[in-house]
């Protein structure tokens, strides 16, 4: 658990910077775009990143072979680059240029994000893997409350503080990580991937597939209300701004209350189990917000809606990786993101468009729909989210 608190640290780099990347950067290209359908195009590049680079780049690191290891190769070339780029951003002169400091950042994030995910599996039992997972979503939901309380205070003084403060947390981070996480003393079964013996086709098995398929459908759900939850407040339940966004922080404030705790239950209880649950629950309560008429019973229920939602998100990592070998950790990481990314790409928009053909009202019910259709891929899932030792790694001894 020592190691899962420091390897947190990684995760808490990525999510305090893409927090204050997500609060500020439109603030930046509003001086020069006037379209805001434009501003939320340019916002959406790491998505599209995260849909080609990280699932090769989780796939490429299961192949390599380093003094450094498998996956710290990644860490130590990206997260540099990802500071000087993100110290860089707030310092624009042109749309161009901001733009192009925009690529080089979101692209140097990709470089290192699969790959530090991958290492919570590669040294953690697999029996401890929500209860990891747990700790650095902990870790990574206090890195998003940092960046939007102290990042806002330090971007009232200087719109550049709140990115060179992020530059130093992930140099940092990868002090830390590179310092405490030696990966051929501490990954369980150091094996590295020939290359011939895997592939993306290969991993796609059933069961495979029916989960990435209810990944994808839940983070639908979840990003479509995440996206257009501070327009729904104001335009269907007569709030102000500040008040629908007030609101959203409850759902997130209930998920990292309830990171750790689901994990430990995802122990205890089976990844499948706790996670059904989480999607019948949140599916409830999507449906529920329909029916709501006052701002206190709205905001109780996305308290609950958080606390189901850590349910899914905790275990459903944990869960790709177990239906796969220790061999493929990497490539099903970077499978993994390529459904959650397809889903913030394509959620937006698709709910957006139903909205005006149907108005705010249909917004939840779309989103306990994407619940309920991710409820009936889980059921087609006969594996129960536990390794057995015909997933465990054979591969190439790296010892």
């Amino acid at each position: 658990m020592k190691k899962t608190w420091l390897l947190g640290f990684g995760f808490f780099s990525i999510s305090i910077t893409w927090s204050l990347y997500n609060a500020f950067v439109p603030l930046f290209l509003e001086r020069f775009l006037t379209s805001t359908a434009l501003i939320g195009f340019m916002m959406t590049i790491d998505n599209y990143f995260a849909l080609f680079l990280q699932p090769w780049i989780g796939r490429r690191s299961d192949r390599t072979n380093t003094r450094f290891g498998r996956r710290m190769p990644y860490l130590l070339i990206g997260m540099p680059l990802a500071a000087l780029f993100v110290a860089l951003v707030p310092f624009h002169n042109s749309l161009l240029l901001l733009v192009l400091l925009m690529m080089a950042m979101n692209l140097s994030m990709s470089l290192f994000r699969s790959p530090t995910i991958s290492l919570m599996p590669d040294i953690t039992p697999e029996a401890q893997r929500t209860k990891a997972n747990g700790i650095i979503n902990f870790m990574g939901g206090i890195g998003a409350i940092l960046a939007f309380g102290a990042g806002s205070m330090l971007y009232r003084a200087d719109p550049s503080f709140p990115f060179i403060a992020s530059a130093f947390v992930i140099l940092f981070a990868m002090f830390i990580l590179q310092r405490s996480i030696k990966e051929r003393r501490d990954t369980l079964s150091y094996t590295i991937s020939e290359k011939q013996e895997l592939n993306f086709k290969g991993q796609l098995d059933r069961t495979t597939i029916f989960l990435l398929l209810a990944i994808f459908f839940w983070f639908v759900g979840y990003q479509g209300v995440e996206a257009l939850f501070t327009l729904y407040g104001t335009n269907q339940l007569g709030m102000d701004d500040a008040e629908a966004g007030f609101s959203l922080t409850f759902f997130s404030l209930a998920f990292v209350i309830f990171a750790i705790p689901s994990g430990w239950m995802g122990a205890k209880f089976g990844k499948k189990k706790v996670i059904l649950a989480g999607v019948v629950g949140l599916a409830l309560v999507f449906l529920a917000i329909n029916w709501v008429e006052t701002i206190v019973m709205l905001r109780i229920l996305l308290l609950i809606g958080g606390a189901f939602w850590a349910c899914i998100n905790i275990n459903s990592y944990p869960f790709i990786v177990s239906t796969g070998t220790d061999a493929a950790i990497g490539t099903r990481t970077g499978l993994y993101y390529l459904v959650s990314s397809l889903a913030a790409i394509a959620s937006p928009p698709l709910l957006g468009l139903l909205i005006d053909f149907f108005g705010y009202s249909i917004l939840f019910y779309c989103a306990s729909a994407a619940m309920g259709l991710a409820l009936v891929c889980l059921l087609m899932i006969k594996h129960n989210g536990e390794s057995t030792p015909a997933h465990q790694s054979v591969g190439l001894s790296g010892k």
